[in-house]
């Protein structure tokens, strides 16, 4: 019940973001992760602002979930649940880690980049189930 309501939101977030007409922003229908460039700028930025939590195989820390947990397929959280994460923060709902805080720093192509090569690794690596 909770992870449908907590869906409706993001989606209903997500139509609020790509209203707002942000050039270059992400948007439900996914970015383009067959785009090399994309994948190779979003794999340094990913490694600059997201594995120190992350992990920089994208496996997590004791600092931040796995981003290739099931909990993250795009048919659970999409990539506009990446950029609501980055502009908006995150209160934890799957994981104990505490709150993510926003990251007012990446621009809305840096985070197009860094979804791309999240969701590149995702499908060479595949998902772990969840819970670990």
């Amino acid at each position: 019940m909770q992870t449908a309501l907590l869906t409706r939101v993001i989606s209903v977030l997500a139509l609020a973001v790509s209203a707002c007409g942000a050039s270059g922003s992400v948007s439900d229908v996914g970015v383009e992760v067959s785009d090399a460039e994309l994948v190779a700028a979003g794999a340094g930025l990913y490694a600059e602002e997201c594995a120190a939590c992350h992990g920089a195989d994208l496996r997590g820390t004791d600092n931040g979930p796995s981003h290739l947990s099931e909990v993250y397929e795009p048919g659970h959280h999409g990539d506009a649940a990446f950029v609501l994460a980055v502009r908006r923060g995150v209160q934890p709902h799957h994981w104990s880690f505490g709150p993510m805080p926003p990251n007012e720093d990446l621009t809305d192509d840096d985070v197009a980049a860094i979804v791309a090569f999240v969701r590149d690794v995702q499908e060479r690596e595949g998902f772990e189930p969840y819970p670990p």
